[in-house]
């Protein structure tokens, strides 16, 4: 039986081509708000474009906050890409309004200030970790496609004192700052870059994050 996948529709943009780009898999993807599907299907695509206020309202307006934090809690792989990466942290600083975000990891989305060119758009390459299964049989030269002003430039999850839970894999790039690319933690991934729209490399990131999920 085929992966069922749901792009989680929750007013922000791109989702026709994170649809495409995952459905090239073999998968079956819908792309839909609904509540009951977000929860059942086996993976969960949380894309994300634009301002950080603007994402975190709508995906509270249907809930996905809260379908996140339940699929997370039962194990169920969640896939977050750009801006649905950066709603996973504590909170987002735009324009010096601060957003409170979805907490699944402390950290603070703020302006790439160390950059001379905003947005950071275009090709670069990543600094992956040792043991990714995200860039598994990706050569060290791969390059990812962003489009951001804004990223996560200090990871402050603590390590877990008793060593009994498996840390994070964050992987880094550098535009001006150095900023998380990407992370992998146990059910919950997420990319700072599009990986639809990074030919592919992208195709097979998606590939690897596909094998994750069953």
């Amino acid at each position: 039986m085929s992966k069922k996948i749901v792009i989680l529709d929750y007013g922000s943009g791109n989702l026709r081509s994170a649809e495409r780009a995952v459905a090239r898999h073999g998968v079956d993807v819908t792309v839909t708000s609904d509540w009951d599907a977000a929860l059942d299907a086996d993976g969960l695509v949380v894309p994300g474009v634009g301002a950080f206020a603007a994402c975190m309202a709508g995906l509270r307006g249907v809930r996905g906050e809260q379908i996140i934090g339940r699929r997370l809690a039962g194990g169920r792989p969640v896939l977050g890409i750009c801006v649905g990466m950066q709603i996973l942290f504590g909170k987002g600083v735009e324009h010096g309004v601060t957003t409170e975000g979805c907490a699944e990891w402390p950290g603070t989305v703020e302006r790439l200030d160390g950059a001379a060119i905003l947005p950071h758009m275009g090709w670069n390459t990543v600094d992956a970790p040792e043991g990714t299964r995200l860039f598994a049989g990706m050569d060290a030269g791969a390059r990812f496609y962003f489009v951001h002003s804004y990223g996560v430039r200090r990871w402050e999850l603590e390590p877990d004192p008793t060593g009994r839970l498996t840390p994070p894999l964050v992987t880094w790039a550098e535009h001006g700052d150095r900023f998380v690319a990407a992370v992998e933690n146990g059910a919950l991934c997420a990319t700072q870059f599009h990986p639809e729209k990074s030919g592919d490399a992208g195709a097979q990131l998606l590939a690897n994050w596909l094998d994750t999920v069953e």
